[in-house]
């Protein structure tokens, strides 16, 4: 099992979730984050006053899948987010040591497997 952490623009967002989507990639987290990568600070001006902008905003995927699923959440991530740009993004891809679906108490492959909506 392993965590892929992607990284992208809040302008692919869409993009990428449906290439999640498409990839019947089904169970993660997303968050707005703050980051400082490759690209260059950026400088605008707020009220006639030139300011340096450090950060940028980001969209962060934690996406937790069985080994099968590690090769299509990548490939989704980078066709979805890519712009050829600096600043695209990162990805990370981590072991997992344990897995617990809280609902349930399955552990490992059959909690970060999707399962039907209880009905």
């Amino acid at each position: 099992m392993k965590l892929v952490i992607g990284i992208v623009r809040p302008e692919k967002t869409n993009e990428v979730l449906e290439a999640l989507y498409r990839a019947e990639v089904r169970g993660f987290s997303m968050s707005r984050v703050l980051g400082h990568g490759g690209e260059l600070d950026r400088v605008e001006t707020y009220r006639g006053t030139t300011v340096q902008v450090g950060l940028t905003e980001k969209v962060r995927f934690e996406i937790a899948v069985s080994e099968d699923f590690v090769e299509p959440a990548i490939e989704a991530l980078c066709s979805a987010g890519q712009t050829g740009e600096v600043g695209d993004g990162k990805i990370f891809v981590m072991d997992l040591e344990q897995v617990v679906r809280i609902r349930s108490g399955e552990t490992e492959e059959a909690a970060v497997t999707p399962v039907e909506a209880a009905r």
